[in-house]
């Protein structure tokens, strides 16, 4: 125990030097929960549950994702399954994932593609699909919801599964503080009736058996809100060696070695999730500030836009996008935006995991190296100069390259890396407020 309490004030004291008391304690509750696997916490439920049997109001319920997965085929009669995972949801898209063949699975490269996607099944089957999503996703899903499945346009029933972050009475991070309350609201003005899946199969059931019924009557979509903690733990087996062979480094790593080539005046724009808190931790590490940094903790997809924006306007400054495989997919759009406007100045480093990291690891088709190519996606849009780099050698050499092209951007260099995080990496202590102060009082400097 000793050790373990020392190994928790080692990890928060370097990040919280200058923090104050209340921040300190909740590091310290933070840090002390992270201590304590998933799994252990259910176990402990679940002994408490044994407990207090003859009371059930005080006992806590998890649904089994692959029970879950029965229920919905038997009661809805969903084959098809699609959408982009979510940590609310990760246990049960990972049964999903590894039970269910890729011609009744995909894992869409956003919510839109995924309802459109079940749009196409239904038509082409009669029976409705499973749409899964977290609620942030909600307004990629907007225009093919409201121009083609709702009922009085083409009518296209389908059941999606939500997950709540931002729930209201529940701790979450900034980005979902607002989205969270808001998305009954949101459901609501999209005219798509929903209700809260209960966490225990009876009430599962019941809802499903709603669902089925509003589906085959008035033809549209049907909602589930996903709380949290509302699945038993299910992971997915890691990857086979042989997937990651030559590969060097994660992403943490590969990120501290072209972290070396940043220069003091260099804009650097963080993708969404495990990368930024990477980066912030980084900084701590080396005992640099955080002004030449934004964190784009919300808006997964746009970190690129948001540099775009910054290099046009900012022509004589060095800006470079810290992006990730699922985040360029979710708008690669923008890659053509980018290479129409060439900013000479703009530097896209994009970590390639071939995996959604921040929400439980589930594949992304980035990762089928042997197909796929963002830096050849990037040369087809018009990137002035393109490269890949798998180990340090390789890496380093890149960065060289990419560090001696002036005035000739934008600049494309995928980082194909490996799966996984350390598992007590922090968050950003700083708020999204001073973040965006501080960065924003570093690029008016000359």
């Amino acid at each position: 125990m000793k050790r373990i309490l020392g190994t928790l004030f080692q990890q928060i004291e370097g990040r919280f030097s200058n923090a104050s008391a209340s921040q300190l304690r909740r590091a310290i509750q933070t840090t002390a929960c992270r201590l304590q696997s998933v799994e252990e916490q259910v176990q402990q439920q679940q002994k408490r549950n044994s407990e207090v049997q003859d009371m059930p109001e005080l006992v806590r319920d998890f649904l089994d994702p692959g029970e879950f997965f029965r229920q919905v085929k038997t009661i809805c009669g969903i084959e098809f399954f699609c959408g982009v995972p979510d940590s609310l949801l990760k246990d049960f898209c990972a049964y999903v994932t590894k039970n269910v063949p890729t011609t009744n699975h995909q894992i869409t490269v956003n919510e839109g593609s995924a309802v459109s996607l079940a749009c196409g099944s239904y038509m082409a089957t009669g029976q409705p699909s499973l749409v899964y999503l977290q609620n942030s996703g909600i307004g990629n899903i907007v225009n093919p919801i409201l121009s083609l499945a709702t009922p009085g346009v083409y009518s296209l029933p389908m059941l999606l599964l939500i997950g709540w972050r931002g729930e209201p009475g529940k701790r979450d991070e900034p980005q979902h503080r607002i989205q969270g309350p808001a998305t009954p609201g949101i459901l609501a003005a999209l005219n798509i009736p929903f209700q809260v899946l209960p966490d225990y199969h009876e009430g599962a059931a019941q809802s499903l058996e709603t669902a089925k019924r509003y589906m085959e009557t008035a033809k549209g979509p049907y909602a589930l809100l996903v709380k949290r903690q509302t699945f038993l733990p299910y992971s997915l087996p890691k990857k086979a060696a042989a997937d990651e062979a030559g590969l060097c480094f994660t992403r943490e790593e590969a990120l501290k070695c072209i972290s070396e080539q940043f220069h003091q005046r260099d804009i650097i724009v963080g993708t969404t999730g495990m990368l930024s808190r990477e980066l912030f931790e980084l900084r701590v590490q080396r005992g640099d500030g955080h002004e030449r940094d934004f964190l784009t903790v919300g808006g997964m997809g746009h970190a690129s836009s948001i540099a775009l924006g910054i290099a046009i306007q900012k022509p004589n400054r060095t800006v470079i996008c810290l992006d990730g495989d699922g985040a360029v997919l979710m708008h690669m759009g923008v890659l053509a935006n980018i290479a129409a406007v060439s900013p000479p100045n703009f530097k896209h480093i994009i970590f390639n995991n071939g995996t959604h990291d921040s929400v439980g690891g589930q594949p992304t088709v980035a990762g089928n190296y042997s197909q796929f190519s963002f830096a050849k996606v990037a040369q087809g849009c018009g990137y002035k100069h393109v490269m890949v780099a798998t180990n340090e050698n390789e890496i380093k050499e890149a960065m060289g390259k990419l560090r001696a092209i002036k005035d000739d951007g934008p600049v494309l260099l995928e980082l194909r890396v490996k799966t996984g995080h350390r598992k007590n990496l922090g968050r950003p202590t700083r708020s999204t407020s001073d973040n965006r102060k501080e960065f924003m009082h570093f690029l008016q400097l000359n």
